[in-house]
């Protein structure tokens, strides 16, 4: 993985580069940045300046073995923990060796992959997965070993919030007493969601979202498309490089989120003044309920991103409106006026808690239904 590779965040190259070349290498950092922004990307190529001992401004050097298995994310000293779940060909206790060659997969086709993604490569959108604390086990067996080149071993952790307590207890003793040239580095998208303990003993680097001309510049030379469709996809993208790649090749099909709160839309205003259009309601309830958690909670973010839509578009700020619904007869410029100060707060609270409580494994009927009709009543509101 060569630095010149990565899009954007020239500046966190720099740091990085310069702190390994002199030396300066901490021995466990957490990169923050939310999805599509490349932080799993950053970590593969600055384990390579490490290990492979490479010098420069980028991932060449002597070492050409030591960068081809790299290359092949197949390194003996390049360690990777990740969220598994059980699935027809591992049925119980799961840990990230068994999905190696997956996992190869999953970055070589785009290494700027989400959560999502990699959930669905598994074939188990509808699982939430974790970090057990037999991976902790396989990091303890891992690191014991002496690192093949003599030089450093890495250990990256993908999506350090999904640890259970366990597993984050567990690897809290590695970070306090590290084995010799060792280097943990965390990705997480929630710095929150990680433990304090194991946050107050990494150097944190917080990774912004990428900026449009640096997301359609790529577009143009990688996915040889026009200037023009790349700068409005990059303006929906908001950032994130893996939603520019789906909203290019309009994977989206599978999850009509679209079509789901519009139906939700039409139900809501239909339900005023006649209690008969509460089975709508429940009914686009139990269609949602029917789909996985990640799938729900994506669709719950996605309901909050149009409501924000919505809101500026009704303060008149249509220069930072990139959502444009395709659904026949449907403008969100109607939409608008029902989204006001007045009740956009409680809107927010609401979507938010449902996400919070089907993450918990939370009744996913009864809480979209509970929430339907919640929403209902605040769009009605005054």
């Amino acid at each position: 993985m060569l630095f010149s590779e990565i899009l954007g965040h020239e500046h966190i190259k720099n740091h990085l580069i310069k702190s390994a070349s002199q030396g300066r290498i901490p021995h466990a950092q957490l990169f923050i940045g939310p999805e599509g922004t490349g932080t799993l990307a950053m970590a593969i190529a600055y384990a390579q300046y490490i290990v492979c001992q490479n010098n420069g401004n980028d991932n060449f050097g002597a070492n050409e073995a030591c960068n081809l298995k790299f290359n092949h994310l197949s390194h003996p000293d390049l360690h990777f923990v990740y969220p598994t779940v059980s699935t027809e060909d591992v049925k119980s206790k799961p840990k990230s060796l068994d999905f190696i060659q997956e996992w190869r997969q999953f970055i070589s086709e785009n290494v700027y992959g989400s959560l999502f993604d990699w959930y669905k490569m598994l074939g188990v959108q509808n699982k939430q997965g974790e970090i057990r604390v037999d991976d902790a086990q396989e990091i303890l067996k891992a690191l014991s070993l002496k690192s093949l080149e003599g030089s450093y071993k890495i250990m990256i952790i993908w999506m350090a919030d999904k640890m259970n307590i366990a597993a984050s207890n567990k690897l809290l003793k590695l970070l306090e007493e590290p084995t010799d040239k060792t280097v943990f580095i965390l990705i997480s998208e929630n710095e929150e969601d990680i433990i304090q303990t194991i946050r107050s003993r990494c150097q944190v680097l917080h990774f912004n979202g990428l900026p449009e001309d640096v997301i359609s510049q790529a577009l143009v030379s990688r996915e040889n498309i026009d200037e023009k469709l790349a700068y409005k996809i990059a303006h929906q993208a908001q950032g994130n490089f893996n939603k520019a790649l789906h909203i290019l090749k309009e994977d989206n099909d599978e999850l009509p989120f679209e079509k789901w709160f519009v139906d939700w839309v039409r139900a809501a205003f239909r339900a005023k003044g006649n209690a008969a259009a509460i089975q709508d309601l429940i009914s686009w309830s139990e269609q949602i309920a029917g789909l996985g958690r990640e799938a729900q909670k994506k669709f719950l973010n996605y309901c909050i991103d149009m409501f924000r839509q919505a809101l500026l578009l009704n303060y008149q700020a249509e220069k930072l409106v990139y959502m444009e619904p395709s659904i026949e007869n449907f403008k969100l410029e109607k939409f608008a006026p029902f989204v006001t100060g007045n009740n956009i707060i409680e809107i927010f609270k609401e979507l938010s808690d449902a996400s919070y409580h089907i993450e918990r494994n939370g009744n996913a009927k009864i809480i979209l239904t509970d929430l339907s009709i919640k929403l209902t009543r605040l769009i009605h509101k005054n």
